[in-house]
């Protein structure tokens, strides 16, 4: 949803423009993982969110979204630990927030949020937010296999159009009521990127923070200004600079967190009406912007570089962290299904210092290892026939 003098954007973003530069390097790897996006995928997906109706808080097509959301992130492999929901009320309704988790490989208490909002008002919504829906659907899709060294959580907003209710949720019983509070590298908000029927959709406006607290400004022009360098690195469409205004950003950025966005370049007419359908909308525009958007992921989250990761995928993507580590171990269960584990230490004389059963598992668990010597020791995970095992150092 924008509702601040949408009609100036195009004026705005013509007026901010900038001469960005590539010094940003072009990565082969990950241009491999863009150039898997589907456009059947976005048109199909685009289909399908359409078809479940006007999305608004209260109504079936708003919980069916919802279950789509999660069968959608389940099909592309994403286990029940990884896909949670943020659940919240208000005037007497109960909404729900899609969170998907991706666990880091260097930095995992360090997260990418890639967002966008799945609700709707008066119309289907298909292009405010559908064409933000399926993007953040087909990066989820191609990354979920691709190591990276951030975390990454792909967030699907309720709420939005009664005044960014979801995302203000999550800021303020997540994000600020997780302790330490949640560390986030960038939050990138996808909002309204369908483009419009009969009309040449061949550039994508980039949003950066302009606004109060101001200490947060410049680090995200920087990141939009690397956000601009994706597009043009990753795919075909050209770059506009604008600001961030209106969008599930906002109570981050309110928050002094560092935001980008993406937001179509021709605006649509047609949000919040029941015209705001799939025929109004340019379905090769949307594919070419998940391209870009998947690039960008791909860079902010700083995906491996080696496609085909043998060890993280052998490993089902589980990971003990910190490491080396004091006092604390956190055990991320990957993508393994089997919610039920044992988990051990071995020091380096073969003995078993400790041995924990885990029933039910979240997809991070935390043990006290305060009692342990340091030294190097292996951690080895054991579940549903599965065995991992890792080196882990205590300080």
């Amino acid at each position: 949803m924008k509702l601040f003098n949408g009609k100036m954007l195009p004026l705005f973003s013509a007026m901010f423009c900038l001469q960005f530069t590539t010094a940003q390097t072009f990565i082969q790897s990950y241009a491999d993982v863009v150039n898997q996006a589907q456009q059947s995928n976005i048109t199909t997906n685009l289909t399908q969110y359409e078809a479940l109706g006007v999305k608004y808080r209260g109504t079936t097509a708003l919980e069916n979204a919802y279950q789509w959301l999660v069968n959608k992130y389940t099909s592309y492999g994403y286990t029940p630990s990884q896909i949670s929901t943020d659940t919240y009320s208000y005037s007497g309704f109960t909404c729900k927030n899609v969170v998907v988790t991706k666990i880091g490989t260097v930095y995992p208490n360090t997260y990418v949020i890639v967002c966008g909002h799945y609700d709707s008002i008066t119309g289907t919504g298909t292009n405010d937010n559908g064409s933000g829906v399926v993007s953040i659907l087909e990066i989820a899709r191609l990354m979920q296999n691709v190591p990276t060294e951030y975390s990454v959580k792909f967030i699907n907003f309720s709420g939005e159009e009664d005044g960014l209710r979801g995302s203000q949720h999550y800021v303020t019983s997540v994000v600020n009521g997780t302790s330490p509070k949640m560390d986030i590298r960038l939050v990138f908000n996808i909002d309204e990127v369908g483009g419009r029927a009969g009309m040449t959709n061949n550039s994508i406006v980039c949003e950066r923070d302009t606004g109060t607290p101001s200490t947060n400004n410049a680090a995200s022009n920087t990141m939009t200004t690397e956000l601009m360098n994706c597009v043009g690195l990753y795919s075909t469409l050209t770059p506009t600079l604008s600001y961030a205004y209106a969008s599930d950003y906002m109570p981050f950025e309110e928050n002094n967190e560092i935001i980008t966005g993406f937001y179509e370049a021709n605006e649509s007419p047609y949000p919040h009406t029941a015209n705001d359908l799939l025929v109004n909308m340019d379905p090769v525009y949307n594919f070419n912007v998940a391209k870009a958007a998947t690039g960008a992921t791909l860079h902010f989250a700083k995906a491996s570089t080696t496609l085909a990761n043998e060890d993280f995928q052998a490993d089902f993507q589980v990971s003990f962290f910190p490491n080396p580590t004091k006092g604390k171990l956190n055990i991320n269960l990957g993508t393994l299904t089997d919610t039920n584990y044992t988990f051990s230490l071995i020091d380096s004389n073969g003995k078993i210092v400790l041995n924990k059963e885990v029933s039910n598992a979240n997809q991070i668990e935390t043990l006290d290892v305060s009692n342990l010597s340091e030294g190097i020791y292996m951690g080895v995970m054991e579940s549903g026939g599965k065995r991992i095992t890792k080196k882990i150092v205590m300080q």
